[in-house]
């Protein structure tokens, strides 16, 4: 850890004339400045680049902070070496748009002493994001500043550097406290807005109250608190760090990130705040490695489709000398790929902010909104079901329940999200011996003797629990109709099976398999599985040629490509929740239903009921 400066001097490779000759013999990128001396630099950034303002696309759900941690050991008196830091500042504004970089934190120690000339040297370096209007953060650690002294010291030449007046102005810049020691920057990422709360080696009472003042200007706003000292070591903080955790972080439920660097090797611990959500707490800091970190950087590249942290650790000095050829050490730290260096933190972002920013419930729409034209057919579940469920659709579709060993239908506000409809039916289906309740609808619906030649859309929305299990909820149908190939004189294949079921296989995953006008045999589209305890909205559309089902409005890889026209009927009705074999209920659905509409033409994405 960089708490005694005796500790820190051990780097061979920091001697002055020593590593001037190997920066030579190697042609390290950039420029070095070391005793007067100026090194083999190579280009930076493509002029165009070189020129460019700063435009991270503020709107993509994936999007990459970059941090730094302790580079004292570059910057130590008479060793003064920027190179590293320059190259991977060089590193983040080449590869910027790729990873879509919206901000740089560097987590403190800069420097070795806190000295003048070091900061001078570590200054200039930023002024590489400087000119390109890059937002970042800096804050002061042990090394910058007197290990003994708090956020209330006074001036110093880490302030004269990197103190408030360095960050006016810039889009990024928050604000800071009035010892300028504790920054607060925003950044636009996802669509929303974020924070990094840049906090002091050590907080003054005055340091808490001007933190906790930050976070109640900005509440629905997550944060990354930065600071040089929490974490200690894996699953552990420092007694300082417990000291931030008790007094800050553990009441604040808008954060739910920290990193710290000061210690090593690198390590991450876990806590549980007061609202009973986790806090992410990390330790990145590579200073005893070689060439006292390369001034390394770890990337978190956020995905907020996938809800997860992806973090990686690479050296930008030494991957931009991989070229000319590495030494054995190098090799080994061009990319870290250790547990602690290279790993994924699953976070639900919605469910995680839900406690101070939550995502406001999507209003039910009236049925009329979802009658679009040719619509065939559009039950909904607002209210429990007694008697007959009725065709919104004004068609005389209606429903019917019919129950096999007394069960009867359930019924549940839950819903998904985009559902129009805020509510659902539960079926309580089971195969052996075989018990539920299902829909049916009525003798001489017009949906009975429908063939959709000309194509179709249905559509449903479904949901099933943890404890669905294949053995006996599998193949259970959501929407289908009656009458077998067999009676409709078409025997290739299983004649006993539906002439159109959307059922859920054994995965469980969405299937449409049915029996179209212009083939004896079953055409069948196969979705992914989808998981358990999870909404899910399926769509099976023709266009009077080819079938595509979509999948939370996504198409599935098995769609067939074969010709399909219309659907084969004997004027026997539909079920919702049944599947039958052999004409007879064979099945009955384990699961939650919600809306189901069908219509007589193909719909776009765009029209589905989830839009």
């Amino acid at each position: 850890m960089c708490t005694s400066h005796d500790q820190e001097q051990g780097e061979a490779p920091q001697a002055g004339a020593g590593r001037r000759g190997f920066l030579r013999a190697t042609a390290l990128l950039g420029a070095a400045a070391t005793a007067g001396v100026a090194l083999p630099g190579v280009a930076e950034a493509s002029p165009a680049a070189a020129t460019a303002g700063w435009r991270p696309d503020t709107d993509s759900r994936r999007f990459t902070l970059a941090v730094m941690p302790d580079t004292q050991y570059l910057f130590d008196g008479p060793s003064i070496n920027p190179a590293p830091v320059e190259a991977s500042l060089r590193y983040l504004l080449e590869h910027g748009r790729d990873d879509n970089i919206v901000f740089l934190s560097h987590l403190g120690d800069l420097t070795e002493n806190g000295a003048k000339e070091e900061f001078a040297a570590i200054g200039k370096a930023f002024e590489l994001l400087d000119r390109r209007g890059v937002g970042y953060s800096v804050l002061a650690g042990n090394h910058d500043v007197r290990s003994s002294t708090n956020d209330q010291r006074g001036a110093t030449p880490y302030l004269d550097t990197f103190g408030p007046r360095r960050f006016q102005g810039r889009p990024t810049f928050g604000g800071a406290s009035s010892d300028g020691y504790n920054t607060y920057h925003l950044f636009r990422a996802a669509g929303r807005e974020w924070m990094v709360l840049a906090l002091d080696w050590r907080l003054s009472a005055q340091g808490y109250a001007w933190a906790k003042d930050v976070l109640a200007r900005h509440p629905k706003t997550p944060v990354i608190l930065t600071t040089h000292e929490l974490v200690v070591d894996d699953d552990a903080l420092s007694s300082y760090g417990q000291q931030l955790w008790d007094r800050l972080i553990k009441d604040h439920d808008q954060i739910f990130l920290t990193l710290n660097g000061h210690y090593w090797p690198a390590g991450r611990a876990v806590r549980t705040n007061a609202a009973g959500n986790d806090v992410h707490l990390h330790l990145t800091n590579y200073q005893n490695r070689y060439f006292g970190g390369a001034a390394m950087i770890r990337l978190y590249h956020f995905d907020l489709d996938r809800d997860v942290i992806d973090v990686e650790t690479v050296s930008p000095w030494i991957l931009g000398r991989a070229a000319k050829g590495l030494n054995e050490l190098e090799r080994q730290e061009i990319e870290l790929s250790g547990d602690a260096d290279r790993f994924s933190v699953g976070i639900d972002f919605a469910d995680r902010f839900a406690g101070f920013d939550p995502v406001p419930v999507r209003p039910a729409r009236p049925a009329s909104k979802i009658l679009i034209r040719g619509t065939a057919a559009y039950w909904r579940f607002d209210s429990p079901v007694s008697g007959t469920v009725r065709d919104l659709s004004g068609r005389g579709n209606d429903l019917a329940v019919v129950s096999v060993g007394g069960d009867t239908l359930g019924w549940s506000a839950d819903h998904h999200p985009d559902q129009p409809g805020h509510g659902s039916l539960e079926f309580t289906g089971f195969k052996s011996p075989l018990k539920g309740a299902y829909l049916r609808t009525v003798d001489g619906a017009p949906l009975n003797s429908a063939t959709f030649r000309d194509g179709y859309t249905v559509e449903a929305f479904y949901r099933v629990p943890a404890d669905w299990d294949a053995s006996h909820n599998a193949w259970a149908g959501l929407v289908g109709r009656t009458g077998t190939g067999g009676a409709a004189g078409k025997t290739e294949g299983d004649p006993d099976e539906p002439l159109a079921t959307l059922s859920l296989s054994d995965g469980p995953g969405p299937q449409w398999a049915v029996r179209p006008l212009n083939q004896q045999g079953i055409a069948t589209n196969w979705g992914d599985e989808t998981a358990r305890e999870k909404w899910w909205h399926v769509a099976v559309v023709n266009d009077g040629r080819h079938t595509t089902m979509y999948v939370q409005g996504s198409p599935v890889a098995r769609n067939p490509h074969a010709t399909a026209i219309g659907l084969t009927s004997v004027g026997l009705p539909w079920l919702l929740g049944g599947y039958e074999y052999g004409g007879k209920i064979d099945q009955i659905l384990y699961g939650r239903l919600g809306d189901v509409r069908i219509v007589e033409r193909a719909l776009p994405v765009t029209s589905f009921m989830t839009h």
